[in-house]
């Protein structure tokens, strides 16, 4: 089956799309990625994004347009990756959406809402399209998140002593597997969050991020500052857990600053990497990872890459791409493997990785132009993930 999958995270700079051919082998889900692409999101709906986000308040009319808007945007990226990815030729379409709320309340998640209308990428691809993934598993008590625990279990599997995969995107996420033990999934905290909040503060718009991590490079942690930021209790409750910029936000970092004398902006943003490097490393020692293998767009900020690494001393840190899976593309491989489980009537959580009562199928199905036809049902999931990689492709690293 050849599916797309569509992922923008809680950073919504770009929508990411990925393309792969995907087949049940015994215990094996076999995956030929196709390539990916990315899709800026148009100025005028990144900004009413920003500007209808939490904590600001919204209407009604607002949600609407985002929803058409969002939606049109993913079908937009959708009828490109159908064209240059797949030859005009493809089988499904996954998209996650963007997230705009995760209700989290004392813990547990009440609800969760991704908008994008599904009905804009099944019109312009034919193609039927498989949304909603999160909504399922946190009716069934879960979290909703991270999703992509499943196929950094199916990936990690091969490896070998306690490893662990790292996505970095607005909120960090890590999946931990243990010998002998169930997979453990989580939101660690905020990854780019918080440093994207301080920099469009600083700048009044003009800087979305710090690019190459260059204004953290010039300032030092401020340790008055860290030590208020990891007092929060979020970082001390166990897992399954997760959050988002509901909670990390920039009136969360004005009242961190309210009770500190004047800061340097580049001070902060040292301060705020090194907080997510910190997190990131508490989690993983906590489960004693062995070996980190990180991806998302945090991976492009080589000083938050560097404190990690310097954070985990003695643990290998290396990025998804020597696994078979582009650092950039992996959450919307996860969601196109999410989709191809849904299809073929498989569960597409772990109930270890969000607390969820049960394994359930995710999301719900908007027909193509032709009458739906969705494959026999499976009996058996996948237990590891093996990438087929292009007979060119020399790059080093286990192939699974």
């Amino acid at each position: 089956m050849r599916v797309i999958g569509l992922m923008s995270g809680t950073s919504y700079d770009a929508i990411e799309a990925a393309a792969a051919d995907l087949a049940l082998d015994g215990d094996r889900l076999l995956m030929r990625p196709l390539g990916n692409l990315s899709f800026p999101y148009p100025a005028d709906l990144k900004n009413l994004i920003n500007v209808t986000m939490p904590p600001a308040a919204t209407t009604t009319q607002a949600m609407c347009a985002l929803d058409t808007g969002i939606g049109q945007t993913f079908a937009d990226a959708a009828r490109h990756a159908l064209r240059e990815l797949c030859g005009d030729t493809a089988d499904l379409v996954v998209s996650h959406g963007q997230t705009v709320h995760h209700w989290v309340e004392d813990g547990s998640v009440r609800g969760t809402l991704q908008l994008g209308q599904p009905a804009w990428i099944a019109e312009a691809t034919g193609l039927p399209v498989v949304a909603d993934l999160r909504s399922r598993d946190v009716a069934a008590g879960g979290q909703g998140a991270p999703l992509v625990g499943m196929i950094d279990t199916l990936l990690l599997r091969a490896l070998p002593g306690t490893p662990a995969a790292l996505n970095l995107g607005g909120i960090a996420n890590i999946t931990v597997l243990a010998p002998g033990a169930d997979p453990l999934a989580f939101d660690t905290g905020p990854a780019n969050a918080l440093m994207d909040a301080a920099i469009r503060h600083f700048t009044s718009g003009a800087a979305t991020y710090d690019r190459d991590g260059r204004r953290a490079a010039a300032g030092r942690t401020v340790p008055e500052l860290l030590r208020t930021l990891r007092d929060d209790p979020y970082y001390r409750r166990p897992a399954p857990k997760s959050t988002g910029k509901e909670y990390f936000h920039l009136p969360y970092l004005q009242q961190a600053f309210a009770a500190m004398p004047a800061l340097e902006p580049d001070d902060v943003l040292a301060t705020l990497t090194r907080l997510t490097a910190v997190t990131v490393a508490d989690a993983c020692r906590a489960h004693g990872v062995t070996e980190l293998v990180a991806s998302g767009g945090g991976t492009h900020n080589p000083v938050l890459m560097r404190m990690i690494a310097d954070e985990l001393s003695g643990v290998p840190v290396r990025l998804s791409d020597e696994l078979g899976l582009p650092a950039d593309a992996k959450e919307a491989l996860a969601f196109a493997v999410l989709g191809f489980l849904t299809a073929h009537g498989l569960p597409g959580t772990l109930p270890s990785g969000t607390g969820a009562r049960r394994a359930t199928l995710l999301g719900s199905i908007t027909p193509g132009r032709a009458p739906l036809r969705l494959p026999d049902p499976v009996a058996r999931p996948p237990r590891l993930l093996h990438v087929v990689r292009p007979p060119a492709d020399t790059r080093p690293g286990v192939v699974l």
